[in-house]
């Protein structure tokens, strides 16, 4: 899909746009993440956040870009630092081999099985929306390492990087924590479909269908 291209939209408007709602959100969730960090910090050893690289933005894939930013290693896009708390054990990749996390995974601390489900963990992440490594809205950035698998086995799967990745998005709302391969394609193509109508108005209304994903656990294990 090296034609593909997002629908166009203001790139001003959409960082303004973030970094208020990121702020607001800040703000707002402030005892929710003062509460989640006094939890994890009393019941399991380590630290409170989760710190790991990510693949994000794609700048270069224009070839007016390609020629004016060049890196030494294709990762598929910026690699940037993405903020959790923390909801496993911190030997959980004693191996160092990256492993996605499955149901009733036994590295998930029992504080932790309820950060994920209400998607709590997620909020440290309004700190990368802030810095502009995310928006609020947009495809799940990935880890180089398992990135680098998926898009040799998934066509479309580099195409998502077009777009700034984002904490929620139409692919996050629609589906549960991906088990295998056919949940990442079918998640491809929701963050395709998005990509194709993205605006503020429809930013609005994932963020609107995320509320009920995060007070009901829909999809979170």
């Amino acid at each position: 899909m090296d034609h593909f291209e997002p629908r166009p939209r203001s790139e001003t408007a959409t960082r303004v746009f973030n970094v208020v709602v990121a702020a607001a959100m800040l703000v707002i969730a402030a005892p929710i993440m003062l509460l989640a960090a006094l939890a994890i910090r009393l019941t399991s050893r380590g630290p409170i956040l989760y710190m790991q690289e990510r693949v994000g933005l794609d700048r270069r894939w224009t070839r007016t870009r390609a020629l004016n930013e060049r890196r030494r290693e294709d990762l598929g896009g910026a690699p940037f630092t993405i903020f959790k708390f923390r909801s496993m054990r911190v030997d959980a990749e004693a191996n160092g081999q990256a492993v996605w996390a499955k149901q009733n995974d036994d590295r998930v601390t029992p504080i932790g099985r309820i950060l994920r489900a209400t998607r709590i963990d997620e909020l440290p992440q309004l700190f990368n929306v802030l810095k502009g490594d995310m928006n609020i809205v947009g495809p799940r950035p990935e880890r180089p390492s398992i990135f680098v698998r998926l898009r040799e086995q998934i066509e479309e799967y580099p195409v998502r990087q077009r777009v700034r990745p984002g904490i929620t998005g139409l692919a996050q709302v629609s589906n549960a924590y991906d088990q295998c391969l056919d949940d990442v394609r079918r998640k491809v193509a929701f963050d395709i479909a998005y990509m194709r109508r993205q605006s503020l108005g429809e930013d609005v209304l994932i963020m609107l269908r995320t509320i009920p994903v995060m007070l009901l656990r829909i999809g979170g294990w």
